[in-house]
């Protein structure tokens, strides 16, 4: 036909091998102008999906928190003595530097698992229908936090494992497991303005229990600053700290959010309130007390590493519970479209 370029109608008649249709040339430029909407145009994910979606950069970020004690506790944190190659002439670990290069190696090739859970959350949240701008954001700022603690990271080897580095790369952790709780939760709700499940009272006094509780990481990580693990086997600077006054500090702290957590349990009884709190605060006391346990029994027995490991994990159980307490307070359902009245409905018909 007059004005018709051959090409396009060969191109458009083409067949298609094996029932996979063809990707046209405009397909292909709005994958890569935009890929995400791309995807979310041809696959809708169901919700459980996007829960499980969700639930891995959280599950992930406590790995990374585990392993990143295991280097610590090992003495490998200068297994690979420069970043972001192993060494100056290596991307990866060599037979030559032994198990402590493959342990803290291991460590940095976990981040990419960690991305990688991240971006499934991210591509799961933006593809479900109706879309949720709000649930987008969280999986986006997941992967702003990974990257920036990566560079963290990298510093903390550039300086030789200064505590301070080292502390702030653990408080960027927890900033991670934070957002992906949340992310997490807010996969099992709705977007309709949060309804209040609790008085004003017992909300304030959560609220007092995730700030003691905050500070309560902090000082531990004082704790590890100023404490024999040093992260390397060479004379590696400790905070100027005596460690003795600051295990104790962090105890009584620990102490406080134990009586915080059984008051808020016993006023939530006493008001009768809805069985998600009162759950989410029974599981909070039972992970402290495990906790608690763990915490004694590591110092009385001079630091062993695999009590101090599973500290650290028992520190990601115990902040992840508090904010499900806090969470558990609202209710959101799912926002319901409201009918038009009897003016719109004509307005439509006449349009």
């Amino acid at each position: 036909m007059p004005g018709t370029d051959p090409r396009e109608s060969v191109h458009k008649q083409a067949p298609t091998m094996g029932g996979v249709p063809n990707v046209t040339r405009a397909d292909a430029a709005a994958a890569v102008r935009n890929p995400l909407a791309f995807i979310a145009a041809r696959w809708t994910p169901d919700p459980r999906t996007v829960r499980r979606a969700a639930l891995a950069p959280l599950v992930m970020s406590v790995i990374i928190v585990v392993t990143g004690g295991a280097v610590r506790l090992t003495g490998s944190g200068l297994g690979c003595p420069t970043w972001p190659k192993c060494t100056d002439d290596s991307l990866t670990a060599t037979s030559e530097m032994g198990l402590h290069g493959a342990i803290e190696f291991g460590n940095r090739m976990l981040t990419y698992v960690l991305c990688a859970a991240v971006g499934w959350a991210i591509i799961a949240a933006r593809s479900e229908k109706p879309y949720r701008r709000s649930l987008t954001r969280l999986g986006w700022a997941q992967f702003w936090i990974v990257m920036s603690n990566a560079v963290l990271g990298g510093i903390v080897v550039l300086v030789g494992l200064n505590p301070y580095t080292v502390a702030a790369h653990f408080v960027a952790t927890t900033a991670l497991i934070t957002v992906a709780a949340v992310m997490w939760q807010r996969t099992r709700e709705g977007d309709a303005a949060p309804r209040p499940l609790v008085g004003k009272a017992i909300r304030q006094l959560v609220w007092v229990l995730i700030a003691v509780s905050a500070l309560l990481v902090l000082v531990g990580t004082v704790v590890t600053g100023a404490g024999p693990h040093a992260g390397d086997s060479s004379d590696v600077p400790r905070m100027p700290v005596d460690w003795e006054t600051v295990s104790k500090v962090h105890a009584v702290l620990a102490w406080v959010v134990v009586t915080l957590t059984f008051a808020l349990w016993f006023v939530l009884k006493a008001v009768e309130a809805t069985k998600g709190p009162l759950a989410r605060t029974r599981d909070l006391f039972l992970v402290l007390l495990a906790q608690g346990v763990i915490g004694y029994v590591q110092y009385f027995t001079d630091l062993p590493e695999v009590l101090v490991g599973l500290h650290m994990f028992g520190s990601c159980l115990v902040w992840i519970a508090t904010l499900r307490v806090l969470l558990a307070l609202r209710e959101r359902p799912e926002e319901t479209a409201v009918a038009p009245g009897p003016a719109v409905e004509a307005t439509l018909t006449r349009a």
